[in-house]
């Protein structure tokens, strides 16, 4: 059972806690508690949208020297912004918008995710807000090209 926590915890970035709770209740069915996991972050993405994001970071990113992009992402506290995750997840959102060129935020949050084509844009964000325990926005972004 350890096994499929640490295996669970790799996969889903849940807390160790977490992942034995949906283990146990799917009986030890590994995708089972998969899905627990991600319905548990849905209905916890829900809750944390409400909070102010006081924090952040702008993220910029340049392709081929013809299209650029500056975003800014926002979440609650600094010591998320500065985090190499949500570093990490500023840079592939800042990419997307460059390879996708979205109208606006709506628009962006409705796309599929370049990078796994499982996930929108939108459940990308809210799998981050499960993980971090705090309300991240894609507050704005620009895009120019060439």
């Amino acid at each position: 059972m350890l096994n499929d926590i640490q295996k669970l915890r790799e996969i889903s970035g849940a807390g160790v806690m977490e992942c034995k709770k949906a283990l146990e209740e799917a009986n030890g069915d590994f995708d089972k508690a998969i899905s627990i996991i991600h319905e548990r972050g849905q209905v916890l993405a829900q809750k944390k949208k409400e909070r102010t994001t006081g924090a952040g970071v702008l993220e910029s990113y340049i392709h081929n020297e013809r299209v650029g992009v500056l975003l800014e992402l926002r979440c609650e506290t600094d010591f998320v912004a500065k985090s190499k995750e949500f570093k990490e997840l500023a840079h592939n959102l800042a990419m997307q918008i460059a390879a996708m060129a979205p109208a606006d935020v709506n628009d962006l949050l409705k796309q599929i995710y370049i990078k796994d084509e499982k996930l929108t844009i939108d459940e990308l964000i809210k799998q981050t807000i499960a993980k971090f325990g705090e309300n991240i926005q894609i507050e704005r972004f620009c895009r120019y090209e060439i």
